[in-house]
């Protein structure tokens, strides 16, 4: 190819991307970075086979989602009220807005967690943070708006650096996830359910379909559709090694008991260095931020496409009030929750992920079945081969989904 047509086709890449890498990068939210710094600090290295399972699942899932974006030119929930009729709609809406809700106080507790590393109060913080990404997504448009989360993925970088910072010895990760290894007791089969399920949520896959909607995709743009939920998701999981591979060669060789992602990042000053401590405080602030602006939008997507309301970052707030509404109210009850004094966090983000559980095998049942129907996709449906991957990566994924669940009320 020659540098021309190179760069062109460059270029014509870089117009398309976006929904994918957005919505596999928000998943390395607080809860996602607390988790694969758990897995590092008390397995090791033992879990980072496991990334690469998951990253095939990934893109299994999120390539139906963008499929249906662009054949259809419809949402999800905006499907799924026609398919399955407006009850079915109304009821999986509002378990939808309930774990959403208790997803995004999850990111403020984020935002404030990690800000309190560099000496801020939770009162400045989360007031500064909520009143960020209301301006942000309020008062610009879906171009502007992508440019910015764009860029905000880029800011993982810090993950990466601060795992290179950790001076790991690289034959020996290498040998750990090229070699997989599994144990059979509860804690070790636990956190691997817990990587899976925290890689995989609900609302990703609405996000991911509306998001590819609003930008306005056409069938002819599918191929880069692809290609950019491939590349979200391979990101999104290198992102997820480092996380593991840092606390791994640290925490867990220096023997360090963790709880959070705040924990992790103090007690990586004295073994990494100050410089590789702050830039992993950076990255669950970026993550936290990241995270409690996507949550409320794609909830607000959601929302408004079932009941048939205007959802589009194009329009002005009068425009579409239902939809700006909605994205206003759940930062002020997210944003507001965590000012409180004595608020109930463990409870709140426990209970929101064994809904988010709970709701997985639901959502990815009637993905498979949407994108069979021939009067939505056309031409455009399954294959028998692509078929019989998705629906065993989907068993697979609702069992793991329901592990989850059963471990968490046990």
């Amino acid at each position: 190819m020659s540098n021309r047509k190179f760069w062109k086709s460059l270029g014509i890449l870089l117009a398309f991307i976006g929904p994918g890498i957005i919505t596999s990068n928000v998943d390395n939210d607080a809860g996602g970075i607390t988790t694969y710094s758990l897995a590092g600090a008390e397995y090791g290295l033992s879990l980072l086979w496991l990334l690469i399972p998951i990253t095939g699942a990934l893109i299994i899932i999120q390539e139906m989602g963008a499929r249906m974006g662009v054949v259809s030119g419809k949402g999800l929930s905006d499907l799924i009220r026609e398919r399955f009729g407006a009850r079915v709609t109304f009821y999986l809406m509002i378990v939808l807005l309930l774990t959403n809700l208790g997803n995004t106080i999850a990111e403020f507790a984020g935002i404030a967690a990690s800000m309190e590393i560099f000496g801020f109060s939770k009162y400045f913080s989360v007031t500064i943070g909520a009143a960020f990404v209301w301006w942000l997504v309020v008062k610009g448009n879906y171009k502007s708006v992508e440019k910015i989360f764009l860029t905000a993925c880029l800011f993982y970088l810090s993950y990466i650096i601060s795992g290179f910072m950790g001076k790991p010895d690289w034959e020996e990760v290498r040998r750990a996830t090229l070699n997989p290894s599994l144990r059979f007791d509860a804690g070790y089969l636990t956190m691997a359910i817990g990587l899976v399920g925290t890689t995989i949520a609900p609302w990703m896959q609405f996000y991911l379909q509306s998001s590819v909607v609003d930008k306005g995709l056409k069938v002819e743009d599918y191929p880069y559709a692809r290609l950019d939920v491939v590349i979200g998701s391979v990101m999104v999981n290198v992102v997820a090694f480092f996380i593991v591979m840092l606390c791994a060669v640290t925490l867990f060789q220096g023997g360090i008991r963790i709880e959070t992602a705040r924990d992790a990042a103090l007690a990586l000053e004295p073994m990494a260095g100050k410089y590789c401590s702050g830039l992993f405080a950076f990255g669950l602030l970026n993550a936290s931020l990241f995270a409690a602006s996507i949550l409320p939008l794609s909830t607000a997507y959601t929302i408004c496409e079932a009941f048939g309301w205007e959802s589009s970052l194009n329009r002005k707030f009068l425009e579409a009030p239902q939809f700006y509404g909605l994205y206003s109210i759940i930062i002020i009850i997210g944003a507001g929750i965590i000012l409180l004094p004595n608020v109930p966090l463990i409870p709140i983000m426990y209970y929101s992920q064994v809904i988010n559980g709970l709701l997985l095998p639901f959502i990815l049942i009637i993905m498979l079945l949407l994108i069979n129907d021939e009067k939505i996709m056309g031409r455009h449906t399954n294959g028998r081969v692509m078929n019989l991957i998705s629906w065993a990566t989907v068993a697979v994924l609702i069992m793991l989904s329901l592990a989850t669940v059963a471990a968490a009320l046990l």
